[in-house]
């Protein structure tokens, strides 16, 4: 399996050791998996420690979903991991981006009842 496959699976499951030594290895923290999305874009939005990881390996925060123009900010605002949501903004996620259906990051977050992230998100 080539390595961006594996890097975006490690991502996926959260599994930061495996992330780290396959940036190590080689992969590319922005390249593309098969389906067009980079390791940030489908990392479990809950684990803190691969985004964290992704993030200091330069992964690029605002890069967006081809098809729904979402980015990693709102995914974690919509799922309401506000750990994510603040290193994301850090690394210089753009509040104030659009997804296709022209929503920002706190308006999913206010949607799906996270309070403590729409808070945050709102306060910048």
């Amino acid at each position: 399996m080539p390595l961006q496959e594996q890097l975006t699976s490690a991502a996926a499951r959260g599994e930061a050791a495996g992330v780290e030594e396959l940036l190590r290895a080689g992969a590319q923290v922005n390249g593309v998996n098969r389906f067009g999305r980079t390791a940030l874009q489908v990392m479990m939005m809950g684990s803190s420690p691969v985004a964290r990881l992704l993030l200091a390996h330069g992964a690029d925060p605002n890069v967006a979903d081809g098809r729904t123009g979402a980015s990693p900010l709102h995914d974690a605002a919509r799922a309401g991991f506000l750990d994510t949501v603040r290193l994301l903004v850090e690394a210089g996620a753009d509040p104030e981006a659009r997804d296709g259906a022209r929503s920002l990051p706190v308006d999913l977050a206010k949607r799906n009842g996270h309070a403590e992230v729409a808070a945050f998100l709102e306060a910048l």
